[in-house]
Formats: structure tokens, sequence, C-alpha cells
């Protein structure tokens, strides 16, 4: 069998040099990122699209690994395409429906762009939330319930932030723990 494609899907911040994501990527042979875009940066419609466009160039099995925002990206792509997945890792999701601290796109403009409610169906394929007891961007009470609802596994992996550079984290050795396992389901 050919081993799985690992594609990254990025937040809204898209490819930060030095994130867990775009170090990962580097590191693993097999893996690809969804391309940054160019226009409509907030838009959840040009989001999804373009994991859609990078899942439709991959052929074989795919893990998606997706962080913060990406997670949503990842969730709403999830109820509208059939496309089967492997797994998925889905790191320090950003709760959208809560404020954000300043410097993030408000609640308003995340509703306009029409990133909310956040999906709670059951996803169609094995995934893994893996949970910050600390993120300002998403309280573990209320990731837990959406992990629940998508049917994942949480992971509580401690006071860790957003799981970010801002929170100390350039490389982070647990996404591929996480990859292997989803990798040998």
């Amino acid at each position: 069998m050919t081993p799985p494609t690992i594609l990254i899907v990025p937040g809204l911040r898209d490819h930060v040099e030095d994130h867990w994501q775009t170090l990962l990527a580097k590191k693993l042979p097999n893996a690809r990122s969804v391309a940054p875009l160019e226009h409509d940066k907030l838009s959840r419609a040009a989001r999804v699209a373009a994991l859609d466009q990078a899942l439709a160039e991959i052929d074989g099995p795919v893990v998606l690994v997706a962080h913060s925002a990406g997670v949503m990206i990842t969730v709403h792509w999830a109820q509208q395409h059939s496309r089967p997945i492997h797994g998925a890792l889905l790191a320090a999701p950003a709760d959208l429906e809560s404020p954000f601290p300043p410097g993030y796109p408000t609640t308003e403009a995340l509703r306009d762009n029409g990133w909310l409610p956040i999906p709670r169906q059951p996803l169609s394929f094995p995934s893994i939330v893996a949970a910050s007891t600390n993120d300002p961007l998403g309280k573990l009470e209320k990731i837990t319930e959406l992990a629940i609802a998508w049917g994942s596994r949480i992971e509580n992996i401690g006071a860790v932030g957003h799981l970010n550079p801002a929170a100390g984290f350039g490389d982070w050795p647990g996404a591929e723990d996480y990859i292997r396992e989803l990798v040998g389901n």
C-alpha cells in the first residue's frame, strides 16, 4: 500500500516559517501544504476550495494535519465533500464562536465570511484533536465538546498555549507521533 500523503492545512496566518507545521512539511518526504491564498484570505469558502484543490492534486491516501482555523477549514470541507481521508490530526482548534483577543478577526467578521456556525457533524474519517489547557483561542471544555461532536479522540497536550511560535513552539515532535498513529490505522 502507498503510504499516505501528509497534507498540512494551515490556519489563517498561513505558512509561518518557524511554525511546527512548516517545519514538519520540510521534514517529512511525503508532506505537502495547502497553498496560501492571494485573495479572500478571510473567506471560508476560498479556504475550503484551496483545501479541495490541494486534495485533487494527490493520488492515494491522505492524512490531514490541521492547526487552528485550519481545523475549521477541515471540518467545513468534510461537510461538503466525500473524498476518503485516511485520518486527521486536528491541533489547537480555534473556537471561532467565541471572541478572540485583539489582533485577531472579530466574531462578526468570521460570521460575515462564512465561518459560523462551527460544524458539529461527525467526521467520516478517524481524527485526533490535540488541545491545550491554556489556549487563548479555544477553551479546553469547548474544544472537547467539538471533538466529541466530530467523533474525534481528544488528547489533552497540556499547557502549550496556541501551539504556535508565540507560545514557544517551533518544532512539535508530538505531531509526528500522532501522524504515525493515524498512518497505522
